[in-house]
């Protein structure tokens, strides 16, 4: 559930950038105008690309990871990892309107970081939690 949650928040962020379309001159150009030679731009604009998912999932990470990480030690210990994970878990709760219990949501806090800590290290690192939350581990 929380891994649906970050996907939509992330294509929310990502849906601006999707919409976007570029004007090519001829479709600027009325038709009944005449035509002229175009000249060609010294500076190509390069075309806006989509953000993915996955990039925005790692955006939200670099923005929200010093917050959690208190000991500023670059990785998420359990303890770190399950404030961020409870976090998020209120903030679903809130859109979804359905709750669980404190320990279901301990319980699962604690699921998630055995699966996300995929080197085995007890530490969960940004690669590591951009992964989980983008859907490639567990």
């Amino acid at each position: 559930m929380i891994r649906t949650f970050l996907f939509t928040t992330a294509l929310a962020v990502a849906a601006p950038a999707m919409a976007q379309q570029t004007m090519t001159p001829d479709a600027a150009t009325p038709q009944t105008a005449p035509m002229t030679p175009v000249q060609p731009e010294t500076t190509t604009p390069q075309p806006a690309t989509p953000a993915s998912p996955g990039a925005a999932v790692a955006t939200i990470v670099d923005t929200e990871f010093p917050a959690y990480d208190t000991d500023s030690d670059g990785a998420l210990n359990q303890t770190e990892f399950s404030r961020w994970m409870v976090a998020l878990k209120a903030q679903e709760t809130k859109a979804t309107g359905q709750t669980l219990p404190a320990e279901q949501v301990t319980a699962w806090a604690n699921g998630a970081f055995t699966t996300a800590d995929v080197d085995k290290n007890m530490m969960i690192s940004k690669p590591e939690l951009v992964t989980y939350l983008s859907g490639g581990a567990g």
